[in-house]
């Protein structure tokens, strides 16, 4: 009874402009599946799909100040400050209108984790974490034909070497608190969704909500 106590407690906690909102980070090395499950959960669920790197692109494209700011900072081989990560997620969560988030890609590293629950005050309802092996991960980024230019052996080794380094402190983390839900990514993608369905079973279908 204890831990479904907790959990109302937690979602109580999670306030954004006044509003209660339920946020789950998405994690998962480059090739894992996550941005095909985030679709899914997005369709049957009713979520938002938030990824943060997609937002700091958008922001460069759109050629405001804070965009320049970002564009120099990553030609630089700088990392963009949590705070401004974290400020486009909170605008875009705004402007949704929604009041539950999947957000794709974030926290990369532990300092952008404790930014975020200081900045917003929102800890997240789990942690989605898409566990694939190097080399399932590898042969599917090798067998994608979508011309990215960084899907090269090299590159891609080095995109799972600063995911491992990075994004599993912050995994071990939300672990510690029992905030986890580990999925075996290296599935197909249809019994892949129905792990995700049995951990969303506590969020209502699109359909009857």
């Amino acid at each position: 009874m204890g831990s479904a106590t907790e959990a109302i407690k937690d979602v109580s906690e999670n306030l954004l402009g006044g509003k209660k909102v339920a946020v789950v980070f998405v994690l998962g090395g480059p090739g894992s599946g996550k941005g095909t499950q985030c679709t899914n959960i997005v369709e049957h669920y009713g979520f938002s799909h938030l990824s943060a790197g997609d937002l700091l692109r958008a922001e460069i494209k759109s050629g405001s100040e804070n965009g320049t700011m970002i564009q120099n900072m990553i030609k630089e081989g700088k990392i963009v400050p949590s705070e401004v990560t974290i400020k486009l997620l909170q605008t875009a969560m705004l402007e949704s209108g929604n009041d539950k988030f999947l957000i794709d890609g974030f926290p990369r590293n532990e300092e952008n984790r404790a930014a975020f629950e200081r900045v917003t005050g929102i800890v997240p309802e789990f942690v989605l974490f898409f566990d694939c092996s190097e080399e399932e991960m590898e042969r599917r980024l090798l067998g994608r034909n979508e011309g990215r230019v960084d899907d090269n052996i090299e590159t891609i080794r080095k995109r799972f070497k600063v995911f491992v380094e990075s994004s599993l402190p912050v995994i071990e983390y939300y672990d510690s608190l029992g905030k986890v839900k580990k999925i075996d990514a290296a599935k197909p993608i249809s019994e892949v969704f129905e792990d995700v369905k049995v951990i969303f079973s506590s969020f209502a279908p699109k359909e009857t909500a």
